[in-house]
């Protein structure tokens, strides 16, 4: 059983360029950083409670199903070391296809797979979209996983997962968590009223202790890949109730937390990562959009004072 009172990071996928010039996995450093991610420890003591990898931070959906396989596999050696449960996104347009990806990622180690609505242009209807994730269901209970549906209208731009159909899937066996990623809390609010059993996840860094106070047991976070102390200490902080200590530090981490709520998320809060680790160029390097200059002149000023703030509160 998966503990989900946590805080799990959205590691990124890093880049080099090939001899060709094109780009493909760094390997080596993505593990290095997913290694130093789970080694930082909150003010309390805790540490991150899982690892959630080829997500939307993680380049998913610009990966090749051979590239996505590698990079988990190479992953899944960093959550044993740090006994914790690997994470992964999926999606497909197909319940068929859906369920080859669960079936691929069930192979190298992964425990709980994220599953975005279907990919379509036509809005499924909620049987459309139920059949889509009881199929999921039946794969992961085959394959020895479990599911995560994953709400996440803001930045996907695409497909809301109702209340109702929420509920519904959340009953199914293999769902142990749903994952909501949206800066509209009261979603969360309304499944706890249906459902105080419910283990859900916030994955919107700007309203972390919103979604607590909603009802939230847990989150996936962007942002703390890059300040992980704080992260952990603020989910230590929600996780006691204590609400005016996590404030102070969602409120320093506001500028940054921003970003992830925002279409070009991965792209800004990579960079904002390569600035921390002083690897400019490395954040720069994505399968994604490229930054214009006033992108990157906003996402280095917002790193800035989130630094700055952190600072203040012993919290880099």
């Amino acid at each position: 059983m998966i503990n989900w009172e946590v805080v799990m990071p959205a590691v990124f996928t890093w880049l080099k360029e090939s001899e060709s010039g094109t780009l493909e996995i760094d390997f080596d450093t993505t593990q290095k950083q997913a290694a130093a991610i789970l080694s930082a420890q909150g003010k309390g003591g805790s540490r991150m409670g899982g690892l959630v990898a080829s997500g939307t931070l993680g380049e998913n959906s610009y990966l090749s199903n051979e590239q996505r396989i590698s990079l988990l596999k190479s992953l899944s050696e960093v959550a044993k070391q740090y006994d914790v449960p690997l994470i992964s996104g999926a999606v497909a347009e197909t319940k068929e296809e859906l369920a080859k990806i669960i079936e691929g990622l069930a192979t190298v180690g992964v425990d709980t797979v994220m599953v975005m609505p279907p990919k379509t242009k036509k809005v499924p209807s909620d049987e459309e979209m139920y059949a889509y994730y009881e199929l999921a269901a039946a794969t992961a209970k085959e394959a020895g996983v479990t599911i995560m549906p994953y709400n996440n209208p803001d930045a996907a731009g695409y497909h809301a997962l109702s209340a109702n159909l929420l509920i519904r899937l959340a009953a199914l066996p293999e769902v142990t968590a749903l994952k909501i990623s949206t800066i509209d809390v009261s979603i969360i609010e309304t499944l706890m009223l249906e459902n105080k059993d419910l283990k859900i996840l916030a994955g919107v860094d700007s309203v972390t202790v919103y979604a607590g106070l909603a009802g939230a047991c847990g989150g996936i976070t962007g942002v703390g890949t890059i300040f992980p102390k704080a992260s952990v200490t603020m989910q230590e902080y929600v996780l006691k109730g204590e609400w005016a200590e996590a404030n102070k530090i969602s409120q320093a981490m506001n500028s940054i937390s921003y970003l992830d709520a925002q279409p070009l998320l991965m792209e800004y809060l990579k960079f904002a990562m390569g600035i921390h680790q002083n690897d400019i160029d490395g954040g720069l390097r994505t399968l994604g959009k490229k930054l214009t200059q006033e992108q990157i002149d906003d996402v280095r000023a917002r790193y800035i004072l989130a630094k700055e703030r952190l600072e203040v509160l012993d919290l880099i």
